[in-house]
């Protein structure tokens, strides 16, 4: 069975692995980032890793998993905000490794792998969605990853779902991330404890050190009704994007990935139903998407990078 290196390069850190073609990691090593050295000591630590983690083996390929806009065909980083990096080869920086490193967006390799090996193994088709700060993801249909012309595809939580609603980083207004990414719903809750400061989110944030995505979750089971909507308005708008992307590309499954969807079933049974609702001809529909959340954790960027190494170029 073929071996491939993976590489996930993420603003704090990067990972490593050896990862058979059948997702199992064989080996692994980490080191910090420390992105203000600039783009070519992050891309010899890359390379180090590259050489010790192929060392003794017969390894097949090396991709890399990068923040931001990624060109493949030249090898360049074309643009990641998080490490500073603008148009920079890091294909030539490599090199030296012997190898010609495939590059892939990082959401688009976590989506790979949960397609591959992961939440959404065996399904010919699937949308991987990862909520965490903004909205990240990728799309695979029929076994292989949709890049898109430039290799940008897939910035699912730049879409728009509410026409001149709220501000966006990225410049535009109503992003599907303004609304419900992990930021957008400690936002919310932090909104509603002003609004009620009766509310028993007060006392489950003193008591877990701050507001974070699980705190409105705690409070609705707790019975508080400023928490429960808060909930059901996050689910709402979660539900509009998610009934959006089944809409254009319906896919067997939708794993959803991040802290948030820890939250199991208490997320995904209404999920379900708010996007069921939303389905084109879903009264007539007898078969809908499958609503999972993902199971490789925070392997899945450095497994999806290795398995991009062994698609074959387009």
């Amino acid at each position: 069975m073929k071996q491939y290196i993976g590489i996930d390069l993420g603003g704090t850190g990067i990972k490593g692995a050896v990862v058979r073609e059948d997702g199992e990691i064989l080996a692994r090593q980490t080191c910090p980032t420390r992105p203000q050295r600039g783009p070519a000591a992050v891309a010899e630590d890359m390379a180090a890793m590259i050489r010790t983690l192929g060392r003794g083996r017969e390894v097949a390929g090396v991709g890399l998993g990068c923040p931001g806009t990624v060109d493949d065909r030249a090898g360049t980083v074309v643009y990641a905000c998080n490490i500073g990096w603008v148009n920079y080869d890091v294909r030539r920086a490599l090199e030296d490794t012997g190898f010609s490193v495939r590059l892939v967006n990082d959401a688009n390799a976590a989506a790979l792998a949960e397609a591959a090996v992961g939440a959404a193994k065996g399904a010919r088709s699937a949308v991987v969605v990862t909520l965490g700060t903004g909205i990240g993801g990728g799309v695979v249909l029929d076994g292989h990853l949709l890049t898109g012309f430039t290799g940008a595809a897939s910035e699912l939580g730049h879409m728009c779902i509410v026409a001149d609603g709220e501000s966006c980083a990225c410049g535009r207004r109503g992003c599907w991330e303004t609304y419900a990414s992990a930021t957008a719903l400690i936002r919310r809750t932090e909104a509603a404890m002003a609004a009620h400061p009766d509310s028993a989110l007060h006392r489950i944030a003193r008591e877990k050190g701050g507001v974070d995505g699980r705190t409105a979750f705690a409070g609705q089971e707790a019975g508080d009704p400023a928490a429960t909507r808060v909930v059901a308005e996050y689910i709402r708008y979660l539900g509009v994007g998610v009934a959006n992307l089944v809409n254009i590309f319906f896919p067997e499954v939708i794993a959803l990935g991040g802290g948030i969807a820890n939250q199991g079933e208490t997320l995904l049974r209404p999920l379900r139903a708010q996007v069921q609702s939303q389905e084109y001809g879903s009264a007539y529909t007898k078969k809908h998407p499958r609503i999972v959340t993902c199971t490789l954790g925070s392997d899945a960027g450095v497994i999806g990078a290795a398995l991009f190494a062994a698609e074959k170029p387009e």
